[in-house]
């Protein structure tokens, strides 16, 4: 049996970042003339017109990769540049690893370098493992060494990246405290040990609806600059994050474009922030929340599903229909208690609001 060729990063389902925007990193590459701390692809200043979008002087268009306050990115891309990790921080769904991402392609250029964080996560993901047949054949040695994403990062100055963090458990975490306070990571049963190289530095996000999971002790914390990462602040610009993302994901998956697909959008944005604010748009109606957080990458997932409904089972326009389901599947984590929740927002918002009433027979019915 023969195994397959290896897929090339044009035919991979979902590139790395550093592969499916190369273009604009090597226009900005070429651009860039400030300073760059060591082992740096970019300047702070052209990682985060990478991040954030801009103009080039050959005319390259870098689009935005992260819509929100220039602030923010500003002072994630200023920590990397020093000896600080950075943490950050959100609710489910505000891009944290999505940023996370495209920070270290844009710095290291190359994302892979990853630990995702779970309940399972060991010691040996963050430090380093055993090649157990060259341990056995030849003795401890640095041959028979596995080393973790941390510790290449560490030995070739790049930037690793720690997933779900507050997932780890506990005492998993804190073997970072030495990597990122002393730059060095022990190998005891060597008697030796791994100093970073200049260039290296550690992004980790973590959701903050995990506080009391595994919570950072204040030693790992002190180790952190810790940027927040709020929801979009805006309706207009959550359309537009979620408009963007859909239309990615879609050229990816091989889905036409909906030509009329901004009303659904906004729509659903509109749904899904009155329902996580408890209140309606116009401030005066009062609702309750249900018990997910509903995202805005939930909501890129809801039209994205929609949009393939459209695509394989109509016409081709995205509708109402097309995304009543997605919805009720967001919303309704809980059967007992978000279902309430769900119909009473249909008949007291929904319903009466005009031009919304096929949006209202197409959740009746997916709901009923």
């Amino acid at each position: 049996m023969t195994m397959p060729e290896t897929n090339t990063a044009a035919e991979a389902l979902r590139p790395h970042a550093e592969d499916a925007f190369a273009h604009e990193l090597k226009a900005l590459e070429a651009a860039d003339d400030r300073p760059r701390p060591a082992r740096w692809k970019l300047s702070p200043w052209a990682v985060a017109t990478y991040l954030l979008g801009g103009g080039l002087p050959d005319g390259t268009v870098i689009t935005p990769k992260y819509v929100g306050p220039r602030r923010i990115v500003e002072v994630a891309v200023t920590t990397l540049a020093t000896d600080r990790a950075l943490l950050l921080l959100g609710v489910p769904g505000t891009a944290k690893t999505w940023v996370s991402e495209h920070l270290a392609a844009a710095v290291s250029g190359d994302s892979t370098l990853l630990v995702q964080g779970t309940a399972g996560t060991p010691e040996e993901a963050i430090r380093y493992g055993w090649n157990y047949a060259r341990l056995l054949a030849h003795g401890p040695g640095r041959e028979a060494l596995v080393p973790s994403p941390v510790m290449r990062a560490m030995a070739e100055g790049m930037t690793a990246r720690v997933e779900e963090l507050t997932r780890i458990p506990a005492d998993v975490q804190d073997s970072l405290i030495t990597v990122l306070s002393e730059k060095t990571l022990p190998i005891p049963e060597l008697g030796d040990e791994v100093q970073a190289v200049r260039g290296f530095n550690l992004i980790a996000t973590a959701n903050d609806r995990d506080r009391g999971v595994n919570e950072l002790s204040s030693a790992l914390r002190r180790r952190f600059n810790t940027v927040v990462l709020p929801l979009p602040a805006t309706a207009d610009a959550e359309v537009d994050i979620v408009a963007r993302r859909v239309g990615q994901m879609g050229r990816a998956l091989d889905l036409p474009a909906a030509p009329e697909g901004l009303e659904e959008i906004r729509r659903v944005v509109t749904v899904f922030r009155e329902l996580r604010d408890g209140v309606t748009e116009d401030g005066r109606t009062k609702v309750k929340s249900p018990s997910g957080t509903l995202s805005t990458a939930e909501a890129i997932s809801v039209v994205t599903g929609g949009l393939a409904l459209a695509a394989h089972f109509g016409d081709g326009v995205l509708r109402a229909s097309d995304v009543a389901a997605g919805i009720l599947g967001a919303v309704v984590r809980d059967p007992a208690a978000d279902k309430v929740v769900w119909q009473e927002y249909l008949e007291a918002v929904v319903r009466e609001r005009d031009g919304w009433k096929d949006f209202y027979r197409a959740c009746r019915e997916v709901t009923a």
